[in-house]
């Protein structure tokens, strides 16, 4: 298939108003110095379509045309836990059987999902709704991390912001990174995020802790992140054997005491990457890691990106 040229991108009542931003931003004219794309937002009745924080856009296009375009987008919407009408998943099924690029972010991916598109395919989704979609549609692989997964013909996007990944990768992806960069300047962007959704959620917190030993013993923990914390030395401190402990650590805090101080490790070292200046070094060395390489591995494994480019994405400080 030649590169899309026409983008049609569909609308139900309720449509996410970010998301029809981001899809014209993306797609829509862009001065004489790049070239402009047959772009257009449809929807099933064309007239005033609600979105999502109640102003209504005003859509001039049906679903026919849908039929025409080179990349259908189906965008989020408010009311997606109920599918979407049946001329809507037919025109997305037939769009898809005649050969174009099919695409949507964040719960846009229902509507695909709901027109059978996805079966025995990964997709993505915001990650909050991503175990809704994996229940409602077991023969689809939902990888919540993602900010987006390139099946081909069918490209999903992670929740809100990640529609810019999504449409810049396929800019990237149909016309070429000189393209996809420069209408990522034209909109103030980067052109290419690294890593994935993880990053970006906020770490778990633990349940209440109605434990007074275990409570002081997690106050000194915090206090002390410096040090190696091993927890025989936490279950010392809370005069339990190690194995009393770690069960009544569980118990309170609904995880091990390993993969508590990790997070709060981890949590920590992303504060100091956010709101100081301080060398990755110093950082580590700060949360208890024994040197800089030790905290990038597990910043790479467990948020997907390394913690300079953690800190070039939450700080104007390079």
């Amino acid at each position: 298939m030649p590169p899309f040229h026409s983008v049609a991108a569909y609308a139900p009542p309720g449509a996410g108003l970010l998301a029809a931003g981001i899809v014209t931003e993306i797609f829509g004219p862009h001065g004489p110095a790049l070239p402009g794309f047959d772009f257009a937002l449809c929807t099933e009745h064309p007239g005033p379509v609600p979105t999502d924080l109640g102003t209504a856009l005003t859509i001039t296009h049906g679903l026919d045309r849908l039929a025409r375009a080179d990349l259908v987008i189906a965008l989020p919407w408010a009311g997606f836990r109920t599918p979407p009408p049946a001329a809507v998943l037919d025109a997305l099924a037939a769009a898809h059987r005649r050969g174009a690029l099919v695409a949507a972010h964040c719960v846009g991916t229902f509507a695909l999902a709901a027109a059978g598109l996805l079966d025995g395919r990964r997709a993505t989704t915001h990650w909050r709704f991503a175990d809704l979609l994996a229940h409602r549609h077991p023969a689809l692989t939902v990888e919540p991390d993602a900010l987006y997964i390139d099946e081909g013909d069918i490209v999903t996007g992670a929740g809100a912001a990640a529609g810019f990944d999504l449409c810049l990768h396929l800019l990237r992806r149909e016309h070429g990174a000189a393209l996809a960069n420069a209408v990522a300047r034209d909109v103030v962007l980067p052109s290419h995020r690294d890593g994935g959704q993880a990053q970006y959620l906020a770490a778990p917190t633990p349940k209440d802790c109605h434990d007074e030993r275990l409570t002081d013993v997690l106050a000194w923990a915090r206090a002390n992140l410096h040090e190696p914390l091993p927890v025989a030395e936490l279950a010392r401190r809370a005069l339990m054997s190690k194995r009393s402990f770690a069960r009544r650590f569980t118990a309170a805090t609904g995880t091990t005491p390993h993969a508590w101080l990790r997070t709060l490790r981890l949590s920590s070292a992303e504060e100091l990457l956010e709101t100081t200046d301080l060398p990755v070094e110093e950082i580590a060395r700060r949360v208890g890691y024994t040197s800089a390489a030790v905290l990038r591995e597990q910043f790479v494994r467990r948020r997907g990106v390394p913690p300079r480019t953690y800190r070039r994405s939450f700080t104007a400080t390079p």
